[in-house]
């Protein structure tokens, strides 16, 4: 190859390699990590992203030296001139990937390892899932609806639960994510290192209320995670206003997809709203407290117009023992509008 056509094939590559690192650097494909965890995803990432770039680089380079140099005139329809292959150079692009894969299996061996370790003395919760909420329980018993709150700077170890279908855990600023999956307990490991709240989403297609299964990681200081935990055993939950059957309500994914004012939050649209039981129940000819219930362990048997049937988990009567089954009844037949 003549020096100038050398020279031309390496501008080429240069002006690739800058259109690429201008994509790669400048659009926030990644949120800023949140973890230590993520930390080394997001090396791993960008280890594997420069390789590509540079191979991008040669490749593009190559094509579009190619149809500018050797581009066949007009009315030309004669065959190339046979070309035999090239050993030399057929070793040598084959040995160069063979090597780059290696090192990006290696990087991802090492990122996924240290990425498993918990550490000495973990914090351990479990993350309980269902249709369409998440349940935080601490090693205090205490089990909380509202956010999970975690320590800055030490090692946690989530425990995933499902009780009814698949659903997933994924703090995108965090890196880690896990499917729950029913009969198995998976889990992962967290250390944050940034202190802030973050958003946990399901990225596992559980239902009409999918969309609405959402909740937030809030990391806290080391001091304020004490007094909060210290304090976490005697203050009820942030949602429960209406007591036990409040939290019941919470906790059971209810105001996932029904709207109740008497609920901050309940404002789900995947369900009939539950401010017009009355009305419902009237409609169904059946008293108001045993329709709420019936609706509740049989959500089937009477389907509010507009709604479709096989929504609703009709496992209830299972999940929630018959006493804050009662007590849910009881609060939703005196706190309903109409």
């Amino acid at each position: 190859m003549r020096r100038g056509s050398l020279l031309q094939l390496i501008a080429l590559t240069l002006v690739a390699f800058a259109i690429g690192t201008a994509v790669a650097v400048f659009v926030p494909w990644l949120p800023t990590p949140a973890s230590r965890e993520a930390g080394r995803i997001w090396f791993s990432y960008w280890f594997t992203i420069w390789i590509c770039l540079g191979i991008f680089s040669i490749v593009a380079a190559v094509l579009i030296y190619a149809l500018l140099k050797f581009r066949v005139k007009e009315g030309d329809l004669s065959d190339g001139p046979p070309v035999h292959g090239h050993t030399t150079l057929e070793i040598v692009w084959t040995a160069i990937p063979f090597v780059l894969v290696t090192a990006i299996a290696i990087v991802s061996a090492i990122v996924l390892a240290k990425d498993s370790r918990a550490g000495r003395n973990p914090l351990r919760i479990t993350v309980t899932t269902e249709q369409f909420a998440y349940t935080f329980t601490y090693p205090n018993g205490k089990s909380y609806t509202d956010a999970l709150r975690l320590p800055v700077n030490r090692h946690v170890v989530l425990t995933l639960h499902s009780r009814d279908v698949i659903h997933s855990f994924w703090v995108p600023a965090m890196g880690q994510k896990s499917d729950a999956v029913p009969g198995l307990n998976n889990s992962i490991v967290v250390t944050p290192d940034r202190i802030g709240s973050y958003p946990i989403i399901c990225t596992q297609l559980c239902g009409l209320g999918h969309a609405y299964m959402r909740n937030t990681a809030i990391v806290m200081s080391a001091a304020d995670y004490a007094t909060w935990y210290g304090s976490a055993g005697s203050t009820p939950p942030p949602a429960a206003a209406g007591g036990g059957a409040a939290a019941t309500f919470t906790s059971s994914g209810c105001s996932a997809c029904h709207a109740f004012k008497a609920i901050p939050g309940a404002a789900g649209v995947v369900g009939p709203s539950l401010d017009k039981l009355k009305a419902a129940a009237a409609a169904a000819h059946e008293d108001l407290a045993a329709f709420v219930k019936e609706s509740i362990v049989d959500p089937n048997k009477y389907i509010a117009p507009g709604y479709q049937p096989g929504v609703m988990p009709p496992n209830f009567a299972q999940t929630i023992p018959a006493d804050k089954l009662d007590q849910l009844v009881q609060y939703l037949a005196e706190n309903t509008s109409g």
